[in-house]
């Protein structure tokens, strides 16, 4: 029968959510508590300050939202830009294409820069962009650091020399939902004006939680933008930030006290550590690849994926078959893959709290 699980636990490789850590679990088994009791605002205030750190900025104001990674998107732009704001964003996989209908939807005027699947943006273009606007038109620049439908990663330090280079001021949004913390990311050294993550992934805990990382300039920039906030609006998060509460509404318990057990096992194993322990098994999943006659859906190693690697099918297969037969046979959860490589690619998923032995039942998996 289709739907029976194969004996045993499931083996969770795609590429979020991901495997829950035993001591994340531990963390969240608890009852519900006052919010506005004395311990949930000294709980978020070393949350806030932590989450910086995996960030890799001093001067950014986190906000933790009960959300997905599309509600934080969509705290991102309403919060920085105006309807009618020209925007450049780089549609490269199913990931960046939502996120650019999100900004149609908003109202943005969206110029549109497009990669095959399997490229990384065409940052060529970009350039030739901002040397055309003299007149500063351009207001923000959106970019998927890691298009997880791909597995393609972009280069955001080019990103930021070609602004600097042009002498651009447009914002700088980034899309880290599938790489912070498990890809080298550097909000500050890079002037990333806003980044966002997910709870789901490399972070290991339950969907449920967007977390948004704001820079003074976009900050600034939330004070005159128009585009219409309420549920995403920093400005309620700062008033209670000042009030020394925290919540303009009832959080997760549940989820604070597992993010802070992440957070935990992060620093505890160190996040360069983490950064390098991703680099390891992405590059152990796509020798894998290799040695199974199989090819990357990533057409060049500068764009390889840590986090994620989409692998495509001979022609006369079905990747869906390969991903349905999985789930069956070894109770093995694989990536579909999706719009343009639906039926081409199944997706790997190796991000969050694993490590080499969880990852070789995987990597023996015989196609």
């Amino acid at each position: 029968m289709d739907y029976m699980y194969a004996p045993g636990k499931n083996h969770l490789f795609v590429p979020g959510p991901v495997h829950i850590p035993d001591q994340v679990i531990r963390a969240m088994n608890r009852n519900n508590e006052d919010y506005r009791s004395p311990a949930v605002p000294a709980l978020t205030k070393t949350l806030l300050e932590d989450i910086k750190k995996i960030f890799k900025t001093t001067s950014g104001t986190p906000f933790l939202i009960p959300t997905t990674g599309t509600g934080a998107w969509e705290s991102a732009l309403t919060n920085t830009l105006s309807p009618g704001d020209r925007i450049i964003s780089f549609l490269i996989g199913q990931f960046s294409l939502l996120w650019i209908d999100q900004q149609q939807r908003l109202n943005f005027n969206v110029d549109v820069v497009e990669s095959d699947w399997g490229e990384g943006a065409k940052l060529d273009v970009l350039a030739s962009k901002l040397a055309a606007d003299t007149a500063h038109t351009i207001k923000a620049i959106c970019i998927v650091h890691n298009e997880t439908a791909t597995g393609v990663t972009n280069n955001l330090s080019k990103v930021r020399k070609l602004l600097d280079e042009y002498r651009h001021p447009a914002l700088f949004l980034v899309d880290g939902v599938s790489s912070i913390c498990a890809i080298d990311f550097r909000m500050d050294e890079w002037g990333i004006d806003v980044a966002l993550t997910g709870s789901q992934k490399a972070l290991s805990l339950p969907t449920g939680m967007g977390i948004v990382c704001a820079s003074p300039k976009a900050l600034e920039a939330s004070k005159t933008a128009k585009s219409v906030r309420v549920f995403f609006d920093w400005k309620d998060y700062i008033k209670f930030y000042n009030l020394g509460t925290f919540w303009p509404y009832t959080p997760s318990i549940q989820l604070l006290y597992g993010l802070r057990a992440a957070l935990d096992l992060i620093f505890e194993e160190g996040l360069e550590n983490v950064i390098e322990r991703h680099r390891r098994l992405g590059k152990a999943t796509r020798l894998a690849v290799e040695a199974w006659g199989l090819k990357n859906c990533t057409q060049k190693e500068e764009w390889f994926s840590d986090t994620v690697t989409a692998v495509i099918v001979p022609s006369h297969i079905n990747s869906s078959e390969i991903v349905r037969r999985a789930w069956q046979r070894y109770n093995l959860s694989l990536g579909l893959g999706l719009n343009k490589v639906a039926g081409k690619v199944f997706r790997i998923g190796h991000l969050g709290h694993l490590n080499e032995v969880m990852f070789n039942f995987q990597l023996l998996f015989q196609l």
